[in-house]
């Protein structure tokens, strides 16, 4: 490959004395590597040329275009670091060191063989690295998200395999920083890309639903842009007015909150937008008033990122209107210079830097890369990674103190993650909130704008474990999460663990799960100390719910095979019966288990099998041991019935609430009926016969359902009719 169009492309915004460098960065990387080929049969300078073209469309400078030509000669040419600093000085240099480290990961932990670990720990080293890197120099992993994007174009020719790990980790990492960093050039594209790979078929489906109604569109789009063009003429605003495509990903995205409102593709207008770029901020809000004059805007639909810019540095006027044809429209409004950063983010600090008072402030339009280093200090191991995911990689709302001080928090932000963004101590003696001067519920969850104030009491408490229930929605970031587990770690041991064995008996007992095996529920979790576990129950480390996934998913792992193994025979009802043949097999109706549960076979006269909990009563007393066989659950996809009893307090919408809760989790109602209200305490039962897949499934629906207004407890229902 030449250099010519790298060149051309580098002239349209750098001087050509700036030129000399990116040429000699090229000659040298070319003769470097050689007569080295790429997995497709390129050559291998194809890689690093494609990578500076990305890093030349966001305008970055000289020194980021040779460090990106030179970004793999010290690893795979092995040209040591003095002699690039020789040929090129010490900032060239520091970039190509700074890739070079993101690219290298934990050998020593690979090769432990754990693979699992193995993978997180080298993910872990690889992130902290990348934002002690941003730190020092944020260029350097900009051009680190130009090598990721270039790879993602020509991801084809590796193993499936290893497709599919590249492009989860482009998903969960580099596409939500490309979008932190506010370069949406980058992050449409890498989100595509992973799309492609890791959702092949609704990738296809999506594409071939946009594109047949891409003529459509744009013949609506450039009628709605005419119109508008006229009337800012008149106005005489001078604008520029094009349409904006959705990536392929975001429509995918849409689809997914579409359906759960029961809409369909057909629903959806918004494929493109429509973008206005004028020359001044008083422009911006001169179109904002025509626009609103021509077309009704939407309630809520409307936000003002130029008086409160994004932390990524985003600014722009967003309002959705009802155009032409009675149909939802977006319109974007922002000047030439707010594009460019909209496009290119922090990219775009390098040709703005020079001369320009408002970039003084530009360390400080980017404090998330300190908290992210001062996290990376406290967290380890998944620990951080997960703060990274749900703390700074999702979106993000701005909301005040009662001072007028911004903060950021995630979106779906509660009180209680406010108070410990603010201070830990803040967040242990929080005991509610008001929000715009009014009392919100601690699981309120914060909206841009929003002013917060913290109620807090002067008397020694703590958290709740409350707090740490998902399904309670009264966290949501990481970093409050971990404050408050901290809390209970610090507590006596004791105490954790009396509480511990409350929350692990009430779980299995409504799960049906016997507590004397509780020995073997702490091995799963690689805790040898009964006590040790429980004492990580108690203080919140371990929840309910993943007691309830971890028993679901050691259940479904396949048993290890034998030379001697008896042979499996799999019947209809979901269920391998082992070493007697092929027979009928059907569910005991006196426990009901479910995947997940332990199960053993009773042999019945002339009714085939009886699948029973191991510790169904039945079992336990029957005279007969010789007609108890093995048996283990098959394929997953059946569904099995189960009684559940929901206690309540006695109240009007209670049974509506209920049921609509079960089928909101995709669980068919067999059978419902209800007691007659308790009038001394005006309490009820409902008595529910579920459908239900596994026990994940079950724990699941249980959490749910404790969580609706008026409701006790909810537990599994025991029937002690004999079979057989």
């Amino acid at each position: 490959m030449e250099i010519k169009p790298l060149l051309d492309k580098v002239k349209e915004y750098l001087p050509e004395d700036k030129l000399a460098l990116v040429d000699k960065a090229y000659q040298f990387a070319l003769e470097a590597h050689g007569n080295q080929l790429r997995l497709s049969g390129d050559p291998f300078i194809t890689h690093p040329l494609e990578t500076a073209m990305i890093v030349a469309d966001l305008q970055l400078d000289e020194t980021s275009l040779a460090a990106a030509l030179l970004h793999d000669v010290p690893e795979d040419c092995g040209i040591p670091f003095p002699e690039l600093e020789k040929r090129f000085g010490a900032e060239v240099t520091r970039l190509v060191e700074g890739v070079t480290r993101l690219d290298k990961i934990s050998a020593q932990v690979q090769a432990s063989g754990l693979k699992k670990i193995a993978e997180s720990e080298a993910q872990v080293e690889s992130l902290r690295k990348m934002f002690v890197a941003m730190a020092a120099d944020i260029r350097v992993v900009i051009i680190k998200l130009a090598d990721r994007l270039h790879n993602m174009r020509t991801l084809k020719p590796l193993q499936p395999e290893k497709q599919l790990r590249i492009a989860q980790e482009t998903m969960d990492i580099y596409a939500p920083l490309a979008h932190r960093l506010g370069i949406y050039q980058l992050r449409w594209e890498l989100e595509d890309l992973a799309f492609r790979y890791l959702q092949p078929d609704k990738y296809k489906e999506i594409a071939r639903l946009v594109a047949a109604r891409r003529a459509t569109r744009e013949r609506y789009i450039e009628k709605v842009s005419h119109i508008l063009r006229e009337e800012l003429d008149k106005a005489g605003i001078k604008a520029e007015v094009t349409g904006r495509p959705k990536s392929l990903y975001s429509v995918f995205r849409k689809m997914q909150r579409y359906n759960a409102m029961g809409k369909e593709f057909s629903d959806i207008y918004d494929l493109l937008a429509l973008r206005v770029l004028v020359d001044s901020v008083q422009d911006c809000y001169s179109v904002l008033g025509v626009v609103h004059n021509l077309w009704h805007p939407l309630p809520d639909q409307f936000d003002d990122f130029i008086a409160n810019p994004k932390e990524n540095m985003y600014q722009a006027l967003h309002s959705t209107v009802m155009c032409v044809g009675a149909r939802p429209l977006e319109i974007q409004i922002r000047t030439y210079r707010m594009h460019r950063i909209a496009e290119y983010g922090v990219a775009a600090h390098w040709k703005y830097k020079e001369g320009t008072k408002k970039d003084i402030g530009f360390e400080e339009k980017i404090t998330w890369l300190r908290q992210l280093m001062e996290w990376q200090r406290e967290l380890s191991g998944s620990a951080f990674i997960e703060s990274i995911k749900t703390d700074i990689f999702q979106d993000q709302v701005f909301v005040y103190t009662p001072k007028g001080e911004i903060k950021e928090l995630p979106r779906g932000a509660t009180p209680l993650d406010f108070a410990y963004r603010i201070h830990t101590d803040l967040g242990h003696r929080c005991i509610g909130a008001k929000v715009n001067g009014r009392l919100v519920s601690l699981d309120y969850q914060l909206r841009n704008g929003d002013t917060v104030e913290i109620m807090t009491t002067k008397a020694e408490r703590g958290p709740s474990l409350d707090w740490l229930n998902p399904n309670l929605g009264y966290v949501n970031t990481h970093q409050a999460r971990e404050r408050i587990k901290q809390w209970f770690r610090r507590r006596e041991k004791a105490e954790n663990v009396e509480r511990g064995r409350e929350i692990l008996e009430k779980e299995l007992r409504r799960l049906g799960v016997s507590f004397a095996d509780r020995e073997r529920i702490a091995q799963l979790f690689k805790y040898e100390v009964v006590d040790d576990f429980l004492a990580a129950v108690g203080c919140g480390d371990i929840s309910p719910n993943q007691i309830t996934l971890k028993l679901t998913a050691t259940e479904e792992k396949p048993l290890p095979q034998t030379t001697t193994a008896p042979p499996k025979v799999k019947t209809t009802s979901g269920v391998k019966v082992l070493g007697v043949g092929d027979l009928l097999t059907h569910i005991a109706s006196c426990c009901q288990p479910v995947p997940g549960d332990e199960i053993i076979g009773f042999i019945t006269r002339g009714r085939g099998v009886t699948i029973h909990r191991k510790n169904c009563t039945n079992i336990i007393n029957e005279d007969e041991k010789e007609r108890l066989v093995k048996v283990e659950w098959g394929e997953a996809g059946v569904s099995f019935p189960v009684n559940i009893t929901v206690d309540a307090w006695d109240r009007v919408g209670l049974l509506r609430d209920v049921s609509a809760l079960v089928s909101e989790e995709d669980v068919n109602i067999a059978s419902v009926s209800l007691s007659d209200p308790d009038r001394r305490d005006g309490t009820l039962a409902i008595y529910l016969t579920i459908d239900i897949k596994n026990i994940g499934q079950l724990g699941r629906l249980f959490g749910k359902l404790e969580a609706v207004p008026g409701v006790i407890n909810v537990s599994r229902s025991s029937d002690v009719r004999r079979e057989g």
